[in-house]
């Protein structure tokens, strides 16, 4: 069967016979099953993303502790720290953005970040600083709940795709 030639100056129809500029914009950057993003994607981004403002603003904190001269141990330690600060901020600023567009290699890097902060937020409960270990634990146990459920995980486990791997 051969198709009908196509007038450039005439509206192309979509796929399904519609003339919606919109559904076929969609169509054609989604695919031909355009999903939609759940809730849980959303909150866990969130989430992360507030994860990742933390620990930069707590790197800024200790590199202004150590800029004005803050007793240190050993200062090439205290560099390292510092850079690992920032490198685990930078990824998890990535984490949050890859998963808010659906990667499915996200969702273990933020379970492992949710368990991180798990094993910081109990000490900090049980050392006295119950609003500040609430803060720590109620976040991420919504997140980790939120990583479970079943339309996040089809979400996050989609395979092909017009984008590329990063």
């Amino acid at each position: 069967m051969s198709r009908p030639p196509v007038n450039p100056a005439q509206p192309a129809s979509g796929p399904d016979g519609s003339d919606d500029p919109d559904t076929t914009a969609s169509l054609a950057a989604n695919g031909p099953v355009a999903s939609r993003r759940p809730l849980g994607i959303v909150v866990i981004s969130v989430v992360v993303g507030l994860e990742a403002l933390a620990l930069l603003s707590a790197a800024a904190w200790y590199a202004f502790e150590l800029l004005t001269g803050a007793p240190v141990l050993t200062f090439w330690g205290a560099i390292f720290t510092l850079g690992l600060l920032l490198a685990f901020a930078a990824w998890l600023f990535a984490v949050g953005h890859f998963l808010f567009r659906g990667h499915r290699w996200t969702r273990a890097a933020a379970l492992v970040a949710q368990l991180f902060v798990l094993t910081i937020g109990f000490p900090t409960i049980t050392g006295g600083l119950v609003l500040q270990g609430l803060a720590m634990l109620v976040p991420a146990f919504a997140a980790i709940i939120f990583l479970f459920q079943k339309d996040v995980v089809a979400f996050a486990s989609r395979t092909g795709g017009a984008t590329g791997a990063l």
